[in-house]
């Protein structure tokens, strides 16, 4: 009676405890180890139709890579999200002073209701980490100025300049048309919530 009853005992506290806490791996982090595999090649002679990627994977800066966020358990063999409290923690110890740490990525809005993609840090930082996540994106870049922080990009088929302005520690992203006139306002706030979201810092 007494083996029964601590063996359902012993059963019921692994139960409660769970997997999760042994972390047995299983195999969350296997996209890690993948490589480029070749692309599909048919033999020669054959009727085939070119087949084109529906999805083709994006080339990524490694910059990109470099910056982007451990998602890892504390033993490394499960992927794991950060808990809020640490995020909220990360950002408040944040200093625009230190030129290598930038705040997160603020979408706003002008007076005149154009957006704007707010950051405070280094500017030289932030408009590395800027082309960084165009290049992520795969949109292609036209041109880059030498003397200031401004990049020509064509967005299905539209081409389009984004300029980093700064005023101290505070810095604002902008999209503009090759006029120089400020970009479509939708169209401005879709590439300006892709790089938002693709932020590597």
């Amino acid at each position: 009676m007494q083996l029964r009853l601590g063996l359902s005992l012993a059963l019921s506290v692994f139960t409660l405890a769970g997997c999760s806490s042994l972390a047995f791996n299983n195999g969350t982090l296997d996209y890690k180890k993948t490589t480029d595999v070749e692309a599909l090649k048919y033999p020669e002679g054959s009727m085939v139709r070119p087949a084109t990627p529906l999805y083709p994977a994006p080339s990524v800066d490694p910059l990109a890579i470099e910056h982007a966020p451990n998602l890892e358990n504390k033993r490394g063999n499960r992927f794991a999200l950060p808990r809020p409290n640490e995020e909220k923690n990360d950002s408040v110890t944040e200093t625009s002073a230190d030129s290598t740490n930038i705040a997160r990525p603020q979408l706003l809005v002008d007076g005149n209701q154009n957006p704007l993609l707010k950051v405070e840090g280094n500017s030289a930082t932030i408009w590395q980490y800027t082309l960084a996540t165009l290049s992520s994106l795969n949109h292609t870049i036209v041109g880059q100025s030498k003397n200031r922080y401004e990049v020509t990009v064509k967005v299905d088929q539209q081409t389009y300049v984004l300029r980093l302005s700064s005023v101290g520690s505070s810095n604002n992203i902008a999209v503009f048309n090759a006029d120089n006139s400020f970009a479509d306002k939708e169209k401005a706030a879709d590439l300006l919530a892709q790089i938002y979201q693709n932020w590597p810092a």
